[in-house]
């Protein structure tokens, strides 16, 4: 496999061919061979589980190493016939890069990635250890079960049973398994688009996480919400300076008053509605589902109204109607008779696409004139056509193995690494297909103690990825 450290131009010590698919026996037309055989999974479930057992967590501070998983990656794909490129930034924060050939030389390659990190977790909050990665009565544990190692599974099980079966796809498929999504992506997807462009040339879309997963809407009715779209990041440092002073004086000029009085200001603040196109979108199907007759463009439109009658639907449109600012940590002080100098805060912003604008207005007004902001961390908000055929071809494939259940766009609150791929002028979706039982809570399980999901779950989303994949 090649490596490549920092920004060095190229491969070493592999062919100018590398990344590309050497493809195993003959290539066959997508519709013409049976879908992924059995191997593939019982290596989804494997490979989930082995995954969960390299710690690969990431508390944003550099420390983490996502090196052994993404050598394991690496093996993988090798065996699969691709040729994959390891690429650092940092030291052991390492991501992988791999390109499947396609049979139509003139179509728009398809990006499809996932990240290898995941967030800290604590073993004596969980039922087993977060990276044991146990398989227990058909269930697979451990922190990476939905967030996102199991994509990575998926995408691994798919590619080598196509290489088993001789399968090309119709477009190019560029793999990308990711560094420091749970941060700042600096090391990851942000390098790769800064610094190896050329490994993406042709992609015009991706895929990724938080898409196409089971939402049990109540009365048997199922979900499958696709991501196209993403509110921005905006994580702010808020500073207050002030008179620093001895603790029994009075004191007009404290700084943590100040900041106190911003923070809370912040906090209780209610946003304006600002509704885009992908949220119109889901308000409208939603409403649909539910024989309500509602005008979601007429002027007077209720949202809060709207979504006081969808019942558990309500959760995946709601963080997204708004723009929001959440205050999460508080810094000041070294004595509790010293009155300091400056405080400071920290705001988890998240803004609409193309509610910009009306964020930064808002937070100058709410911070006022003693207390100052700024960008601790920012990222672009992003919106995907409803109406390509890649997010037609997405709809079709859930549908295609739940005829029952019922796509829906939406609009993730968060983000993913979506945002950096967009430097590249690649739309990005949201689709990491599993179908889960009522008393599965995919969103609650995101970041959540005793992280999990069930073999059958697996199995669902390996089988919608092929089809999806060849199709696309």
């Amino acid at each position: 496999m090649a490596e490549q450290q920092g920004d060095r131009a190229g491969p070493v010590g592999v062919p100018e061919t590398a990344g590309s698919a050497r493809v195993v026996g003959p290539a066959r037309a997508a519709d013409a061979v049976a879908p992924v055989d059995q191997q593939a999974l019982d290596e989804v479930v494997r490979f989930t589980s082995e995954l969960i057992r390299i710690d690969t967590s990431n508390a944003g501070d550099g420390a983490c190493q996502e090196r052994p998983a993404a050598e394991y990656v690496a093996e993988r794909l090798a065996d699969a016939g691709l040729e994959p490129t390891l690429l650092e930034r940092t030291k052991g924060r390492t991501n992988v890069v791999a390109r499947i050939a396609g049979t139509d030389p003139g179509a728009a390659a398809l990006l499809v990635h996932g990240h290898l990190d995941v967030v800290p977790a604590e073993p004596a909050d969980w039922s087993v250890h977060p990276f044991s990665g146990e398989v227990r009565e058909g269930v697979v544990w451990g922190r990476g079960a939905v967030d996102m190692k199991n994509m990575d599974a998926m995408v691994l099980a798919v590619a080598r049973s196509w290489a088993r079966a001789g399968v090309r796809p119709r477009r190019d498929i560029v793999l990308a398994f990711t560094a420091d999504e749970e941060a700042s992506a600096h090391d990851g997807s942000g390098f790769l688009a800064d610094h190896h462009a050329d490994l993406f040339d042709g992609c015009t879309e991706g895929i990724s996480e938080s898409g196409a997963f089971t939402f049990h809407a109540g009365g048997g009715m199922r979900l499958y919400p696709i991501a196209a779209g993403e509110r921005g990041t905006a994580w702010l440092k808020l500073t207050a300076r002030g008179q620093a002073g001895h603790g029994s004086k009075v004191n007009r000029a404290n700084a943590v008053s100040r900041l106190a009085a911003a923070v809370a200001r912040i906090g209780a603040y209610e946003w304006p509605v600002r509704l885009t196109p992908t949220v119109r979108a889901a308000l409208r199907e939603l409403a649909a589902l539910h024989d309500l007759d509602v005008d979601v463009a007429a002027p007077d439109f209720d949202v809060d109204a709207l979504l006081a009658k969808l019942g558990p639907c309500a959760k995946l449109v709601e963080p997204t109607v708004r723009n929001s600012a959440n205050p999460t940590m508080l810094e000041a002080g070294y004595k509790v008779n010293v009155i300091p100098g400056s405080a400071v805060a920290y705001v988890d912003g998240r803004v609409v696409p193309g509610g910009e604008a009306e964020f930064r207005t808002t937070m100058d007004a709410l911070t006022g004139a003693e207390v100052t902001w700024d960008y601790h961390h920012g990222e672009v908000a992003l919106e995907a056509s409803l109406e390509s055929p890649t997010y037609a071809a997405m709809r079709a494939s859930v549908e295609r193995f739940d005829p029952q259940g019922h796509v829906v766009p939406y609009c993730m609150s968060g983000g993913t690494d979506a945002k950096q791929f967009s430097r590249l002028g690649i739309a990005g979706y949201g689709f990491s297909p599993l179908k889960l039982p009522v008393e599965f809570d995919y969103q609650a399980l995101f970041h959540g103690v005793d992280e999990r999901v069930p073999e059958e779950a697996l199995h669902f989303g390996v089988r919608v990825l092929d089809d999806f994949l060849r199709r696309a």
